[in-house]
């Protein structure tokens, strides 16, 4: 599917389906946690769990987006 046809439809269910919109949010929330843990030098073997639980949540809700 060409990318802007997938931006759009992305967009138009951001507005229209609230289940998509919460499922974005939530990967939102996890992407920017994710993002804060790598911009750590080093994590502590208790944050390397939690960014690959956060990574897996994160491809489970993209996975989910996908379905709608």
């Amino acid at each position: 599917m060409d990318k802007a046809i997938q931006e759009e439809l992305k967009a138009h269910l951001m507005q229209t389906n609230e289940a998509f919109r919460n499922l974005m949010n939530q990967h939102h929330e996890y992407d920017a946690v994710v993002a804060e843990l790598e911009s750590k030098p080093a994590l502590t073997a208790e944050e390397e769990i939690e960014e690959h639980r956060l990574k897996k949540l994160k491809l489970q809700l993209k996975d989910q987006m996908e379905q709608i």
